[in-house]
C-alpha cells in the first residue's frame, strides 16, 4: 500500500473549473474521505487520482512517483463504483477472477485467491450464482472482492453504498470499515453523507464549489471548523450562527452579545465588522437566571435528548439538551454558552477567526 500526495491539482472542462488548486496528503493505510455536496468536485478529484481524468495542472504522487499524466493501467489502483459495474453474463466467481485472468495468473493461484477473498467477504455460498439475481448488498461485496483480489496499492470508492437502503447502508459501512482495518489498505472514499464520513474516515477533506474548505480528522472537522460552510455541513443540527456586529482584538477572551458579557476562546487575530458567533447545539445550555435570553419556539423530542429552537435578539438558536428538561413553547429562558467551544466567523468570507480553540488547524484549503 502507499501514500498519495496531491499538490495543487486543478481540473477544467472548457470554461468550467471542476477542481481549483487542491493539496492534501493521504497517508499509507488511511481510510480517507472526500466529502461535500453534489457538484463540489469530489468525484472529479477521485477520478484524477485513479487516472480516469487527467488534471489540467498539478501533481499526484503514488508511492513517491508522479502519476498525474499516467493512464489508469499504470497506476495500480482499484476503483469501486456506486452501481457495482459487474459483468451481468458472468457468475460471481468469474467476476472475481476476471482481473486475475487478464493478468495471466495461473489457474490454481486464481482459485486460491478467490477462495481467500470470498472468505474475507463472506460470499463463499454465492460464488457460483449469477450476479443478476443477487441483492444490492451481495453485489456490492462482489464489486469489493473484484477490487481486493488485485492487491492494488490503493482503492478508490465512489459512493459505493449510495444505491443501498438506509438500514443496510449503515450495516455495510460498518463492514467496510472493519474490512479496511483488517487489510490496512489505503482507501479514498467519496460521499455526500457527513454521517458516513464521520463514522468511517480517519481523515476528511471537505469540498465546496471546487475548493477544499478543510482537511483534518473527523474531530477537528467537527470541533474546529475552518469555515461557516464546514460548520453548517457537518452536524445535525448544524452549528448555530448568531449575528455579531463589532470588533475583536488579539488575546480578547470575552465579547458583548446584545449587551451581555459572553466568554469566547482567547483570540489569536483581530477583526471588525459583520461577524458570526458560532456554537454547536450541544454546547448551548438553558438556565433560569442566564442574562442572555431567548424565547422557546419549538421542542423536538429525540428520546434521550431534545432539540429546542429559540428566538434570540441575535437570531434563531438550537440547543440540544436532556429530554427531561421541560421547555414550554412561548416561555423566556436564560441561555449559557460553553465559552471554550465558541468559534467566531467573518461573515464576508465565511472563514473562522483564529483563536485558542482552532490555532494550528485552519488553512488547509
Amino acid at each position: 500500500m502507499a501514500q498519495i500526495v496531491i499538490k495543487n491539482i486543478r481540473k477544467e472542462f472548457g470554461d468550467f473549473v471542476a477542481v481549483k488548486e487542491s493539496s492534501f496528503t493521504i497517508e499509507d493505510g488511511e481510510f480517507f474521505m472526500l466529502l461535500g455536496p453534489s457538484g463540489c468536485g469530489k468525484t472529479t478529484t477521485l477520478r484524477m487520482i485513479a487516472g480516469l481524468e487527467l488534471p489540467t495542472s498539478g501533481e499526484i504522487y503514488l508511492d513517491g512517483e508522479d502519476i498525474a499524466q499516467r493512464p489508469p493501467s499504470e497506476r495500480d489502483i482499484a476503483f469501486v463504483f456506486q452501481m457495482f459495474a459487474l459483468y451481468p453474463h458472468m457468475n460471481v466467481r468469474k467476476n472475481l477472477s476476471y482481473p486475475l485472468v487478464s493478468q495471466g495468473m495461473p489457474r490454481a493461484e486464481i482459485k486460491a485467491k478467490i477462495d481467500e477473498v470470498a472468505g474475507i467477504l463472506g460470499i463463499q455460498d454465492i460464488l457460483n450464482r449469477p450476479v443478476g439475481g443477487l441483492s444490492g448488498g451481495d453485489r456490492q461485496r462482489v464489486a469489493l472482492g473484484r477490487a481486493i483480489v488485485r492487491e492494488p496499492k490503493a482503492f478508490m470508492m465512489d459512493e459505493p453504498l449510495g444505491a443501498l437502503d438506509a438500514e443496510f447502508r449503515e450495516h455495510m459501512a460498518e463492514e467496510l470499515r472493519a474490512l479496511h482495518d483488517r487489510m490496512g489498505a489505503t482507501t479514498v472514499y467519496v460521499t455526500h453523507d457527513q454521517l458516513e464520513a464521520m463514522q468511517m474516515g480517519d481523515k476528511i477533506v471537505v469540498m465546496n464549489n471546487a475548493v477544499v474548505e478543510q482537511f483534518g480528522t473527523p474531530r477537528e472537522i467537527y470541533d474546529k471548523p475552518a469555515t461557516m460552510f464546514v460548520a453548517s455541513f457537518i452536524g445535525s443540527p448544524s452549528m448555530n450562527f448568531l449575528d455579531f456586529s463589532g470588533s475583536v482584538a488579539p488575546e480578547q477572551a470575552r465579547i458583548s452579545l446584545s449587551g451581555q458579557d459572553i466568554a469566547i476562546p482567547s483570540m489569536r487575530e483581530g477583526a471588525s465588522g459583520e461577524l458570526a458567533f458560532g456554537v454547536r447545539p450541544e454546547h448551548v445550555n438553558l438556565s433560569v437566571d442566564g442574562a442572555f435570553r431567548g424565547r422557546v419556539l419549538a421542542a423536538e423530542y429525540l428520546g434521550t435528548t431534545q432539540i429546542i429552537t429559540l428566538e434570540t435578539p441575535n437570531g434563531e438558536l438550537k440547543a440540544r439538551i436532556a429530554s427531561d428538561r421541560k421547555a414550554t413553547v412561548g416561555e423566556s429562558v436564560g441561555i449559557d454558552f460553553r465559552g471554550d467551544t465558541v468559534t467566531l466567523f467573518e461573515r464576508s468570507s465565511g472563514r473562522a477567526l483564529r483563536s485558542a480553540l482552532n490555532e494550528g488547524v485552519l488553512g488547509h484549503g
